[in-house]
């Protein structure tokens, strides 16, 4: 078997005919986002996301810490049971891992409205 050495055309090489690009909704999203308009929009969605980041894990760890220290400061709480579980186990499996998903659930939500408020604004309907 012998060697293939595979290359980019050279700029300077003529193919064939060109052929006409019809513009896209993601060619006229590029050209809006390359105006100063369009800059504003997408570091004002970028900022929204990043602050709806922030505030679900800034909550999420609230809930942990309220938890441990509800553990912790309840003398003899981490010892008891519940169906013959310990608290702790049932703590987390019926009120952790729900927080989780209903976090991820109003995450979710609240980016998709974020970024069509982005492509309201951006014209892309």
């Amino acid at each position: 078997m012998t060697r293939v050495r595979v290359t980019a055309p050279r700029a300077g090489a003529r193919g064939g005919a060109a052929l006409p690009v019809a513009r896209s909704a993601a060619d006229s999203r590029e050209a809006a986002e390359e105006s100063d308009a369009g800059q504003v929009f997408v570091r004002s969605l970028i900022r929204s996301q990043l602050r709806l980041g922030l505030v679900v894990a800034g909550g999420f760890l609230l809930i942990l810490l309220g938890f441990r220290l509800m553990l912790g400061l309840v003398p003899g709480l981490a010892a008891s049971k519940i169906a013959g579980l310990p608290f702790d186990w049932v703590l987390l499996g019926a009120g952790i891992y729900p927080v989780i998903g209903l976090g991820a659930w109003l995450y979710v939500r609240t980016a998709a409205r974020n970024e069509a408020r982005y492509r309201e604004l951006a014209g892309d309907k």
